[in-house]
């Protein structure tokens, strides 16, 4: 029967009357419901092995509802699953009955077409489920007695590990770490970093820059630099100053130079009275011999400053708050690193440790590497000529000692990454625990490559016109204007740096020249004019719309991204703060109080580390392009990648001011970033340079 005879039907004819030799089969059956046809007829298409019966007409239509001698028509009892009316079927257990009046049959049911509708039936009370008789047979008013804490385990108290499974703050909460983080009894999902290579292969760059990213991820991290004890330790002995070459305060992850130059020393980095002391001790003579490995009493120091740098670094993993300690030598000998690894087994076996091995075979990214020694501790103010060749010594003393990674740790079961040319291949062995596993994606990412990194706001939207938090407006005049004038003053600068590049291409030697302390780009002599230029917008009208005039022009490359999209506030999207602060008081009085762990209420709701959890990926796309990128976000999107870049606290991320109308352009250096900021000057339609421009704190508290 085809569909469209079916929707023709809308009467039922009256029933065949039954054959005798049926009506007696028919009397020694239970009366047969539309529900036991339905239900026949699931058990058939299953696989049950007997053919339901099928109501047919004359017309070998659905045969009428005969209900007028139900319980429920004389006021006995409500129908329920085994008393629903009888169905008359009639010479439907022939085989020729038409398979599809069954279907009209369930439909004339359900619509009323002859009667009552099979859906206004009452369900079997709710009481008939043994579940609900247990759940009632509790008294009303009885008190729920709470689980008791136990361990069902077979030992007790436990002695297993617990599981070291992802931690992200913001994203991830626990009994022990309602915050995310990882807690102080997880101490198997804390990690020790042991840094490995001979000198000027970059593990100081590559150790400040994870430990920035570390730390931008909420992972409390520190830098323990033995060498920066060495220096004090060889004066006199080495627990002596601890305190003074104390890594609590650790280094700043990126040299920010303004405008291109060296900011001047803060106050509080000045050196003390105590440092100028003239009655100090003469320092041990730290030359090339004193890294000779035949110097037995070098040799012996070493280890001891070493050691005594691990302690301080245990210390802080194990009763200071730290999740990540990060122990910057050379540890370039099997005998040293076997030490290292045998000493924190002992005070603490759960804990982690992974090796990370820097090895430079290009010889021109040495060669810079070995420039940018000449301006360090150990040869600061001293003879560039002499300091390059007393430094090549040193590095002889390293290699004749030096194993690298591989057989022996291996055989050991020690997980390790080896990193060659700062990123250019990356090799690991063994990797556990999410935090390893991370570090090796992000360290996969690195390159040297010279580019631009520009991050500015959206320009103004008619949401930031009226005060309004959120929503996805489009742009003002102004904010048109403002889209305009950006696209002109990002061609005319990367026009300009185009220029730049190719004569410091034309300037500088390759190998450097003895004296030459300006490190250049190993990647310099790419050609330049095949860098490209992105543009990444959110996926908000105010964002695209800023990026329009780029999108115009084919010499950029525009994308849209879910995940720059401004922070969600939830129920309070498209209020005024003053709204929020007038009619939701406890959470406006609670954003003010931690506003980077604030997450605003309702469907969608985020905070900080929701945003910071989101751009992680977007930030190792950032770090691995060669190309140039700008981006064109809102002010929670721009202040989380600030933060980053800037190298900021967690205490800087959500108050840090990010008005409109400011630009900012990085360019990352193997020695740390190139810093300018920008402020759009509206009347003459172009931006101005702030000079000696530093992050400040936002003035008005509600942003």
């Amino acid at each position: 029967m085809s569909n469209q005879r079916l929707a023709s039907n809308t009467t039922i004819p009256r029933s065949i009357p039954t054959p005798p030799e049926q009506a007696i089969a028919a009397e020694s059956e239970p009366p047969t419901t539309s529900f036991d046809a339905a239900l026949a007829t699931t058990r058939s298409h299953d696989g049950a092995s007997a053919s339901p019966p099928t109501p047919t007409s004359l017309n070998g239509d659905n045969a009428a509802v005969s209900h007028q001698s139900t319980p429920s028509q004389k006021g006995l009892a409500p129908p329920t699953l085994n008393n629903l009316p009888h169905v008359s079927l009639g010479p439907a257990a022939h085989p020729s009955a038409h398979p599809s009046s069954l279907a009209t049959a369930l439909r004339a049911l359900n619509d009323g077409s002859g009667g009552t509708a099979f859906r206004d039936f009452p369900t079997p009370s709710s009481n008939d489920s043994p579940y609900t008789k247990s759940i009632s047979s509790t008294a009303p008013g009885s008190p729920r007695i709470p689980p008791i804490r136990q361990n069902s385990g077979s030992q007790t108290p436990r002695v297993r590990p617990h599981a070291t499974t992802l931690s992200i703050p913001g994203m991830t909460r626990s009994l022990i770490s309602p915050d995310g983080k990882i807690a102080d009894r997880d101490v198997a999902a804390k990690l020790v970093i042991i840094m490995v290579g001979l000198p000027a292969r970059g593990k100081s760059y590559i150790t400040k820059k994870l430990r920035r990213y570390l730390s931008w991820q909420q992972h409390n991290t520190r830098i323990f630099n033995v060498g920066n004890r060495r220096r004090v330790a060889a004066v006199s002995s080495p627990t002596k100053h601890r305190k003074e070459s104390s890594m609590d305060m650790p280094p700043q992850g990126a040299t920010i130079l303004v405008n291109g130059a060296q900011p001047p020393d803060s106050p509080d980095r000045k050196s003390s009275p105590s440092d100028q002391d003239d009655s100090s001790p003469k320092p041990m003579d730290q030359s090339a011999k004193f890294f000779d490995p035949n110097n037995e009493q070098a040799s012996k120091l070493r280890d001891e400053i070493a050691i005594d740098t691990l302690n301080e670094l245990l210390d802080y993993l194990i009763s200071g708050g730290g999740s990540v300690g990060i122990l910057d030598a050379t540890n370039s000998t099997i005998e040293r690193r076997q030490m290292l690894f045998n000493h924190i087994k002992a005070r603490e076996p759960k804990l982690g440790i992974l090796f990370i091995e820097s090895v430079c075979k290009n010889p021109n990214l040495l060669e810079a590497n070995m420039r940018l020694k000449l301006s360090g501790p150990d040869y600061k103010d001293k003879d560039p000529v002499k300091s390059l060749e007393d430094f090549k010594e040193r590095v002889k003393a390293y290699e004749s000692a030096y194993v690298p990674l591989g057989d022996y740790e291996e055989d050991h079961e020690m997980q390790y990454i080896k990193m060659t040319d700062v990123g250019k291949k990356l090799t690991h062995f063994g990797l556990g625990g999410f935090l390893s596993s991370g570090i090796a994606h992000y360290l996969s990412s690195f390159n040297l490559s010279p580019r631009q990194i520009w991050i500015t706001r959206h320009g103004q939207s008619v949401d930031n016109q009226l005060g309004k938090i959120g929503g996805n407006s489009e742009l003002t005049d102004r904010g048109h204007f403002y889209s305009l004038s950006l696209y002109r003053f990002v061609t005319q600068k990367r026009k300009e740096w185009l220029v730049e590049q190719k004569d410091k291409i034309a300037q500088s030697s390759f190998p450097p020249q003895p004296g030459d302390q300006s490190p250049p780009y190993p990647d310099l002599n790419r050609e330049l004019d095949e860098k490209n230029f992105c543009v990444w917008t959110s996926m908000l009208t105010r964002s695209i719309q800023t990026a329009q005039y780029f999108e115009a022009d084919d010499d950029y490359d525009v994308k849209n991204w879910e995940m720059l999209n401004e922070l969600n506030a939830g129920k309070f999207e498209g209020l005024t703060y003053e709204e929020i602060a007038r009619n939701h008081k406890d959470e406006y009085a609670k954003r003010q109080m931690d506003k980077l762990h604030y997450v605003y209420p309702g469907v969608g709701g985020e905070g900080y580390l929701q945003v910071i959890s989101r751009l992680r990926d977007m930030v190792r796309e950032i770090e691995r392009i060669k190309d140039h990128v700008m981006i064109i976000g809102h002010r929670s999107v721009c202040r989380v990648l600030m933060a980053y870049f800037m190298d900021l606290t967690r205490d800087d991320i959500a108050d840090l001011d990010m008005p409109l109308g400011m630009l900012y352009a990085i360019e990352p250096k193997p020695y740390g970033i190139e810093f300018h900021a920008y402020k759009y000057n509206e009347g003459k339609g172009w931006f101005d340079e702030v000079p000696n421009y530093r992050p400040t704190k936002t003035v008005d508290r509600d942003a």
